[in-house]
């Protein structure tokens, strides 16, 4: 019998996409940006993730610290922008409650004596936070493996991309399930859905599936010219995220939920200054995206009309979008 596609449900129900933001998105290493962002005290990053609002700031002690984006006081923002940098503290957006860079509670300004109330008790909500290969995760499972163990099988191939110092950036609100982009990008076999591009844009090598291996939370497919020889690799990281390296820029595709039904897909782009390459393979990779978030966006459209059940998956094609669904719940 053929490998079934997931219930309908896990891609329209709110309840399935809040037990995904506990289950999936508090338990495992989200990316958050590039550790060239925090080299200062006070150099923070803050991102919503899944609904969870985190913030990542370099300490005065030199180290990397991670919270949840929110006061002890009444739940107000320590920080606003998605980057920037604070003076010496955190101090809260709505009542100007002061916290250290570790997350200490410094003063609860002009909050009064209050019986048994102690600052020790008040310090932020902390989040794991490290750098790795130059990019930034965050864990709000405390007891979490390492990142680097997680991204293990990566270690090598992103090694080889330190250099690529030049970035550019695009943002793109997609309506559909995060599961539905993921399980496209897993797709190597939808070469219609690009039919208008070029060839060597969207088949810069031979990627048959036979190439792809899983290994723990990664899946890893080098990237070859037609004379066989690896030019890049193209992987993808339990639960969303994508990076791939080609024609000298390494892509950084990070697939945020930000509902049942809603995503942000976060393109980061790094590049060596003024490589005559660049722009040619970022305007490519931004028209696949264009064309893949239509086609998503299609799908979705059909998933909630209330006709489509379950479908069947290619044994030869899509043996990663069975790897994935299996650990989706599917």
């Amino acid at each position: 019998m053929p490998t079934q596609t997931a219930p309908v449900a896990l891609y329209t129900d709110p309840d399935a996409y809040e037990r995904e933001r506990r289950s999936i998105f508090a338990t495992t290493w989200q990316f958050l940006g590039l550790a060239s962002e925090l080299t200062r005290p006070g150099d923070y990053l803050a991102e919503t993730l899944a609904g969870y609002p985190i913030v990542a700031v370099r300490g005065d002690d030199g180290a990397l610290h991670g919270f949840h984006n929110v006061c002890r006081h009444r739940a107000g923002p320590l920080v606003d922008d998605p980057k920037g940098r604070c003076d010496k503290e955190f101090v809260c957006r709505y009542h100007a409650w002061r916290y250290s860079f570790d997350g200490r509670l410094l003063e609860a300004t002009d909050f009064g004596s209050a019986p048994g109330f102690n600052a020790g008790d008040y310090g932020l909500f902390p989040v794991r936070v490290e750098a790795w290969c130059g990019l930034v995760f965050v864990n709000m499972d405390m007891g979490a493996k390492p990142a680097a163990e997680t991204l293990a099988p990566l270690q090598s191939r992103l090694a080889s991309c330190a250099q690529l110092s030049a970035r550019t950036h695009h943002a793109h609100v997609i309506e559909c399930n995060w599961k539905v982009y993921v399980e496209n990008y897993l797709d190597g076999h939808h070469d219609d859905a690009h039919r208008h591009l070029h060839a060597s844009m969207t088949a810069p090598a031979d990627t048959a599936s036979d190439d792809m291996r899983m290994e723990g939370n990664v899946a890893l497919q080098l990237v070859r010219n037609d004379r066989g020889v690896d030019i890049g690799f193209w992987a993808w990281v339990w639960p969303n995220l994508g990076l791939s390296f080609a024609r000298g820029v390494l892509l950084i595709e990070h697939m945020r939920p930000i509902g049942a039904q809603r995503m942000r897909l976060h393109h980061l782009h790094l590049h060596e200054p003024e490589d005559p390459r660049v722009d040619a393979a970022i305007d490519a990779q931004e028209q696949i995206a264009d064309e893949d978030a239509e086609i998503c966006q299609r799908v979705q459209e059909n998933l909630k009309a209330g006709i489509f059940g379950r479908g069947v998956l290619s044994p030869t094609h899509e043996a990663a979008i069975a790897w994935f669904q299996d650990r989706t719940g599917g």
